[in-house]
């Protein structure tokens, strides 16, 4: 009943809707009318959305389960013919604290491998590492208070893995060690609130109601020019569960050019329950990124999980 009335107030609220903007440590926030009308304790909302931790514990959930996949993973030229793909139906299997994978179908064309079947491209790589498994693993949890992820113990193109998980699993905060950028993807520092809008929202998705926040680009920023050099993140979009605050999916978009590197990427990501833990069901990605001694990547790949165990 409740969820009926506050429906009913949210379509009754979008009839003459008036969004609010706030002040809160001194960073301003934009609320909708929903989310005012019901006195909402927005700050400790807000709070715990920046420092969110659920779409990382996501994906530590899959190191301590079974699940299937369908790996559709496709490396494109210039003009966006494809040049090598995988497409393959893979099974993780969980016992005994260990994992270990099977592969029970697989489609390759072009040199998606070398002749030692290791990944002639870094897209199937990171990919690899978040969906697939090597041999046999064990001992591994999804705790995450207390995990950080840090660049400082690694170098070479091992650091750069790392920098990409982090850009991954915490879009929107600093990630240090990278060129030109680094400080520019934290979205919630002073600089930040000058380049970007920042709304919290209730919507209805897939039937329920849940918050809504976005992080997206000023027209102008403070000193009235057009879009920032600055601005890394073109849009960030996440909708959260209104009980437990857990990320329900997401959806962003970078892209930056430096000297000695340019990226241009994509990603949506939909989370699905089971047993009480939020795991992916599904995400989707695409981007074109060069960088400095490595060839220019452009790449789609959708994996869909399912049949969780």
């Amino acid at each position: 009943m409740k969820y009926v009335l506050l429906f009913l107030l949210l379509i009754s609220a979008r009839c003459f809707a008036q969004d609010t903007s706030v002040i809160i440590d001194e960073h301003r926030f934009t609320l909708s009318e929903v989310v005012v009308r019901n006195n909402f304790d927005y700050k400790r909302l807000l709070s715990q959305i920046k420092e969110d931790t659920t779409f990382y514990k996501a994906f530590r959930n899959l190191r301590v389960m079974g699940f299937s996949s369908y790996n559709d993973i496709k490396m494109l030229d210039k003009k966006g013919n494809i040049k090598a793909s995988l497409y393959s139906k893979t099974r993780q299997n969980r016992a005994d604290g260990c994992r270990t994978m099977d592969v029970l179908e697989e489609t390759v064309t072009g040199d998606f491998y070398d002749d030692n079947k290791h990944y002639n491209y870094m897209t199937p790589e990171l990919y690899a590492g978040l969906f697939f498994t090597r041999g046999k693993i064990c001992g591994e949890n999804n705790i995450v208070k207390g995990r950080n992820l840090l660049t400082s113990d690694k170098s070479g193109m091992e650091k750069h893995k790392e920098q990409l998980k982090m850009l991954f699993f915490n879009p929107g905060k600093k990630i240090p060690g990278i060129p030109f950028i680094g400080n520019k993807l934290d979205l919630y520092d002073e600089n930040a609130h000058s380049l970007y809008e920042y709304k919290l929202d209730i919507q209805e998705w897939h039937g329920v109601l849940v918050y809504v926040f976005s992080i997206t680009p000023k027209e102008t920023n403070a000193e009235g020019a057009a879009k920032s050099d600055r601005v890394v993140v073109d849009q960030m979009v996440t909708w959260f569960d209104m009980k437990t605050l857990e990320v329900l999916a997401r959806n962003y978009s970078l892209s930056y050019k430096a000297g000695v590197y340019d990226f241009d990427v994509s990603m949506e990501v939909e989370m699905a329950k089971y047993n009480g833990l939020t795991v992916p069901r599904i995400l989707r990605y695409k981007g074109d990124w060069d960088v400095i001694f490595k060839k220019r990547e452009r790449a789609v790949f959708t994996a869909t999980l399912f049949d969780y165990k």
